[in-house]
């Protein structure tokens, strides 16, 4: 059994989090900014499905992407290199979000970004915590990601891709600008082949801490 959150009950040590599935820490509490926060600081996220409870983790390992260790492959560093794209921050929001709810995803059916989580992290960004980058082509969304800044660390949510390498253009270049800016680390959240393929890396619950 996992704790159940009550009010404003905090949340239980990390080290009480399952090992299967990996990192499921508590359920229950609310998606409030103040919440949100909290749990952001302390390592924890949100991640359940529509007609879940709010389901809260802090897995062990942690997949994580160091903005200087960002690795470019050939055909990602033709497609930086070409003009038919343009980057943006923070104006369409909204639009990255639902699209990152929308997209198919192989392997997955429906989607844990919920109308109740998009309006949580809508409230972030008016607060200026939460924000997007995006991939533009011909005054076109083709895509992005959106995340959490909070200190020196961006929380990665979640990404989409309408075209090849759309995705990879907006983290490469968040990367470029958090390292220019001072930001120790991206969290990645779960290990995936595709973070992988960009460097991130797994590295311990208690070293992220």
């Amino acid at each position: 059994m996992i704790p159940w959150l009550e009010g404003k009950a905090p949340f239980p040590a990390l080290d009480r989090a399952l090992q299967t599935p990996n990192g499921l820490l508590c359920a229950g509490g609310d998606l409030s900014p103040k919440r949100l926060l909290n749990a952001y600081q302390h390592g924890i996220f949100p991640w359940y499905s529509a007609g879940e409870p709010i389901l809260w983790w802090s897995p062990d390992p942690r997949m994580v992407l160091i903005p200087s260790e960002l690795h470019i492959s050939r055909s990602l560093r033709r497609t930086l290199r070409g003009e038919r794209y343009q980057v943006k921050l923070d104006s369409a929001f909204a639009a990255v979000i639902h699209a990152c709810a929308s997209t198919p995803r192989a392997g997955q059916q429906g989607t844990w970004i919920t109308h109740e989580m998009q309006h949580a992290y809508w409230q972030l960004f008016e607060l200026g915590i939460a924000h997007s980058v995006e991939t533009w082509v011909d005054e076109q969304l083709v895509g992005g990601l959106y995340g959490l800044a909070i200190g020196r660390m961006f929380y990665g949510e979640s990404m989409f891709a309408r075209r090849t390498d759309a995705s990879k253009i907006a983290v490469s270049h968040l990367a470029r600008y958090l390292a220019e800016e001072g930001f120790g680390m991206i969290d990645c959240q779960m290990s995936t082949a595709h973070l992988a393929s960009l460097g991130a890396r797994e590295i311990s619950r208690a070293t992220f801490i």
